[in-house]
Order: structure tokens, then sequence, then C-alpha cells
């Protein structure tokens, strides 16, 4: 259901397959036990490799510790565990980096001196959504005019964005903001904010560069989003499972963060399917 993750399969079996290997594809949908059990059948199959989306940063370590203990490397993209020697690599975007470029572009669409907020919060397991959280506060908070009225949850997913920007509509009508720890959850923001017929008085950041996201950036109703280099890693964690099944070869960190790009109308008619032109 999410973009996001499509383009991360996608571009894993593609490149999975280029190489000569056969893959099997499975949604956990963040639930650890689902991860665990997909796990479990992986090692079952004999598989040469794991290509995973952890879901949860502490949720994941027992499931990738159980993996490499049976033989089967695991390379882990777009989201960290909370220990490292357990995986070969962990390949995520640089959230810190890309969250400041979108918050002071969003803080500049507000006029740069203040104005009441809410926020709405990616999975709480994922750290992710932490580290863009903090990052975006730590450019909004340094401007006394900034308050922030309300902050919910949404899980990445665009109804639970729509059903809790509706919620917040009613109990702050006067609000000028939203920052989003993802497009989903913005865009969800923005049918909300449509439907109240308040979408022109509010500005809107998202966090990933789907296709619908460009969209509503070059349209005028997200101010930015941020993309996220999801095609660029998932291929180097492909191709570096690749050259450890094939000579032992591992990455030089297990750690790789990989900048982000800031997506405005400047330069949004560039970017399609996670990929800038």
């Amino acid at each position: 259901a999410n973009p996001y993750w499509k383009a991360e399969v996608d571009t894993a079996v593609a490149t999975a397959t280029e190489l000569g290997y056969e893959t099997t594809v499975n949604a956990h949908g963040n639930d650890p036990a689902k991860q665990t059990q997909f796990i479990d059948a992986a090692i079952s199959a004999g598989v040469k490799a794991i290509i995973l989306d952890p879901a949860g940063a502490d949720e994941s370590v027992g499931a990738v510790q159980k993996a490499t203990d049976a033989g089967i490397p695991v390379f882990l993209v777009n989201a960290e565990i909370s220990a490292q020697g357990v995986a070969k690599a962990q390949i995520v975007s640089n959230n810190a980096q890309g969250a400041t470029l979108g918050a002071q572009t969003w803080v500049a669409a507000m006029g740069g001196k203040g104005g009441k907020y809410v926020e709405l919060f990616g999975n709480p397991t994922d750290n992710n959504a932490k580290v863009r959280s903090d990052a975006y506060h730590a450019v909004i908070d340094q401007i006394p005019g900034f308050k922030l009225l309300q902050k919910e949850t949404a899980n990445w997913d665009r109804a639970q964005g729509k059903a809790k920007m509706e919620l917040m509509l009613q109990a702050h009508p006067n609000l000028k903001g939203v920052i989003a720890g993802n497009d989903e959850m913005a865009l969800g923001a923005i049918e909300a904010l449509r439907s109240a017929g308040k979408l022109d008085k509010v500005k809107v950041l998202g966090f990933d560069g789907n296709d619908d996201a460009v969209a509503a950036v070059i349209a005028g109703e997200m101010v930015a989003t941020v993309l996220q280099p999801i095609v660029d890693g998932t291929k180097a964690a492909v191709n570096q499972a690749h050259a450890f099944l094939t000579d032992g070869t591992l990455p030089a960190s297990e750690k790789q963060a990989i900048d982000c790009i800031l997506i405005t109308k400047e330069n949004a008619g560039g970017l399609k399917g996670f990929v800038l032109s």
C-alpha cells in the first residue's frame, strides 16, 4: 500500500534477478512476530542471504541474530537495528540531514517567525520516526514564535494521517502548519485539510519523495518533501550481499548513511519513482 516500500521491493527483486538469484518477498507490515516467522521460514528454506527492512530497532535484533547464527548473512535497508555486528550492513537514508533541510524550508514557508502547528509521527518502534522528529524540532524549536499544538502517531499510513488530522483540526481549527514524518501521513493530512476547506491556509511538510507527494509539491499543496534515495540504498544492499556471497567481501562500514535531497517546486519535475534526473 505504501509506494516507498513498493519501490524498495521492486528494486531488490530486479537487482537480485539481474544478478542471477531467485527471490522470495514477504511483507511483515512492521509486525515483529511476522518478521520472525518469515526469517524462520527463510532459514528452513536454506536461502543464501536476506535483505531486510527491519520491523523495529530493538524488536528485530533477535530475528537478525537467528539468521546470522544459521549462517545466513543479513543486509538491512531503510532502517537500523539497535545492535552492531549482527547484520552485515545497515544502509539507511541520512534522516537527520534530510529532516533538517525539510524543516528549514517549512519554517521559511511559514514566514520564518513562528506559528501554531501540529505533527504527525511515524511508527514508534522505527528509529527513523524519532530521528526525523528530533531533527525537525532542532530547527523549529530555536524560533520562539512556533508552538506545537498536538503530536499524533499515524504509523506512516495515509488513512491514519487523515483521521488524526481531522481530529486535530477539530481541536485546533486555526492551526497554520503540519510537519509529517513521511509523505503518506502528509498526504492524508492534505486530504483532511482539503475537505475542511483549509488547505490554502496550512503549510504541510512531507518526507520520502513519493510520486503523489511530488504532484502535491508541484500543485502547491505541500511545501516540500525530502527524497529518500531508497532505490540507490536497496541496490547497494543487494550488490553488497552479492559481493559477500561471491568472495566474502564486506562493506567498509556496517552502518552506511545516504544523504537525502530536498524536493521543492524547483526540482520536483525531475523526480519519478524515487529517482531524481
